[in-house]
């Protein structure tokens, strides 16, 4: 009988200091780690998507969404979850997750095609032709292009890119060229204060 309460005395006293080695331990750590993609601006950088040669856009462009992933890495000793949920710590250069970001899709009409086409032949519609408005440019070749006046406001408007191809896809443009981006506040819009100095 003796035997038996020193052994559940030793088995107490372990039990109470594993207990007291887990409070302490876990008492000092009140964060818990998150997933990458949560990581605040600064903590990561994102690669810059790859440009496809034929479109001058980002390769893997979704129509949907207009998006495309690019792969984003956590700065130097930052510990996060990555994509398969492990828990790593990173040295700036591994992948932790994916992000995505604004895109164009295009489908293959060109800008400067169709301004030229406007311009030169718009009289006809074939500018509208070619752009999938066939309605429209058989009236424009009907009519010499609205008595040439329509002519004049379908070059304008291809100009400032306000028509664009009837798939609802933007034009090929150089990638860093005269692509108009149009600036729109939303609920993500940060608004720098008055007195902020």
């Amino acid at each position: 009988m003796e035997i038996c309460s020193k052994c559940l005395k030793n088995l107490l006293i372990q039990m109470l200091a594993y207990l007291f080695v887990i409070k302490t331990t876990t008492a000092g750590s009140n964060f818990t780690v998150k997933p990458c993609s949560e990581l605040l601006m600064g903590q990561f950088w994102c690669n810059d998507p790859e440009i496809d040669i034929e479109t001058q856009q980002a390769k893997g462009c979704k129509r949907e969404t207009r998006t495309v992933a690019v792969p984003c890495m956590p700065a130097p000793e930052i510990t996060c979850l990555n994509e398969q949920r492990n828990e790593m710590t990173f040295n700036g250069t591994e992948v932790g997750f994916y992000k995505e970001v604004p895109c164009k899709w295009t489908n293959g009409y060109h800008f400067e095609t169709a301004l030229l086409l406007s311009i030169f032949l718009g009289v006809f519609g074939i500018d509208r032709f070619y752009l999938g408005y066939p309605a429209i440019g058989l009236l424009k070749f009907s009519t010499l292009g609205f008595f040439f006046l329509g002519q004049l406001v379908d070059v304008l408007l291809i100009a400032i890119q306000v028509v664009k191809p009837s798939d609802g896809s933007d034009y090929v443009i150089d990638h860093y060229g005269a692509g108009l981006i149009r600036i729109v506040m939303d609920n993500d819009t940060y608004i720098k204060p008055e007195d902020y100095s």
